[in-house]
């Protein structure tokens, strides 16, 4: 279930915002993002707009490149990132990801094969890459 958010509670989220009413193109958007969640597997072209350092916005468009249900260790990340000494600041770009399933930071790991963390809880990461391996078949 979505948890609505009152307007106190974006007003402290994001307090250089002008928080306004939305409208049916809001409406549009918003029903494309629950087919997003619901189907993490299928490709979206959601517009986002992330502020991150050159590196953290080069790991999550890694992330985006792991085929759903699959994941991919913080240091293989880091390599593919273009700074494979760069391990810890590739766990780091994941936790700093505000944007949970359209940048698919679920589908990062441990090099041990352990899950690592996940800033919306492990079980919730265990689903998700689930939910993606069954919608893909296997």
């Amino acid at each position: 279930a979505w948890r609505r958010e009152n307007e106190s509670t974006l007003r402290q989220r994001f307090p250089k915002a002008r928080i306004e009413p939305g409208g049916g193109a809001l409406a549009t958007l918003l029903d494309e993002v629950a087919a997003a969640v619901a189907r993490p597997d299928r490709p979206h072209a959601i517009p986002l707009d992330v502020a991150g350092t050159a590196f953290q916005e080069a790991v999550w468009r890694e992330l985006s490149r792991v085929p759903p249900g699959e994941s991919l260790s913080y240091a293989a990340l880091a390599a593919r990132a273009g700074n494979a000494g760069a391990v810890r600041a590739a766990g780091s770009a994941c936790g700093a990801n505000k944007v949970a399933v359209l940048i698919p930071c679920h589908r990062a790991r441990r090099s041990d094969g352990s899950a690592g963390g996940y800033a919306w809880g492990l079980e919730r990461k265990a689903r998700l890459l689930e939910r993606e391996r069954e919608a893909a078949g296997g």
